[in-house]
């Protein structure tokens, strides 16, 4: 069985496109201004571990009485770049970078559900029900204190999943990921934080494939997948989810 979930044009990137600009005129501004969650990766004292190259993996065994609430957490770097205003370039000033990015996921349950869990469409899932994760809001200036935006992950159910597939997309702005360097937060009860972040950076691409969680014995593994895509549907293929991805819109 398949969930219905919105998705986009066969021509993806003129999907990502439109999701451009209906996302500029709801928010007003549409971009970001970086991640408050956003963990140095060569901060010696932060109590994280990091996954920073493509294939890397944790794995957390379940506890006794199973897991309880998971935490996917997206955060980005608030990187600054030249003002090439007149005035910018006599001050010698420098401005954020304008770009907007949003965290979403694609599942597998057991049984043979699949679907999508992300803002754009509004498919924000369910805590308590199928698919057992919750998209906690879209944070369209990433200014906020705390995670940027986060999904959450009924861990009494985790018995119930296969695998999960988490992925990160620009909405506005140069496609260029070295301008943002996304992490992806695992919070685990009982566990140090897991960040995974790029192993590279590319441009000219609005989506990334960051990382993956599987279902190993009722355990965790998480890996630090890295994989660039022009659209949802050429990820969805190369990763075998099955989802038929047709137009949405994010409201």
């Amino acid at each position: 069985m398949t969930e219905q979930q919105p998705k986009a044009k066969a021509n993806s990137v003129a999907s990502l496109d439109e999701a451009n600009r209906s996302r500029v005129q709801f928010s007003g501004h549409g971009h970001a201004k970086g991640a408050a969650g956003y963990i140095d990766p060569n901060d010696q004292a932060a109590n994280v571990d990091f996954l920073g190259g493509r294939g890397d993996f944790m794995s957390v065994t379940p506890p006794e009485g199973g897991f309880s609430d998971i935490q996917i957490a997206a955060a980005w770097d608030n990187q600054q770049r030249e003002d090439t205003s007149f005035l910018g370039k006599f001050f010698k000033k420098t401005k954020p970078v304008n770009i907007d990015l949003d965290l979403g996921v694609l599942y597998e349950l057991k049984d043979g559900h699949r679907g999508a869990i992300q803002a754009f469409g509004e498919t924000m899932g369910s805590y308590n029900d199928i698919p057992y994760l919750s998209l906690s809001g879209d944070e369209r200036t990433g200014d906020t204190t705390g995670d940027d935006e986060a999904i959450h992950l009924n861990g009494k159910e985790w018995y119930r999943f296969k695998r999960i597939l988490i992925y990160v997309y620009i909405y506005q702005g140069a496609l260029d990921w070295a301008q943002v360097k996304p992490q992806i937060h695992v919070r685990v009860p009982g566990q140090k934080p897991m960040v995974i972040t790029l192993s590279s950076h590319q441009r000219g691409l609005g989506l990334c494939a960051l990382a993956g969680i599987e279902n190993v014995r009722d355990g965790l593994k998480i890996i630090n997948y890295t994989e660039y895509f022009p659209g949802h549907a050429e990820m969805d293929r190369a990763f075998g989810y099955g989802i038929d991805w047709t137009e949405g819109e994010k409201t």
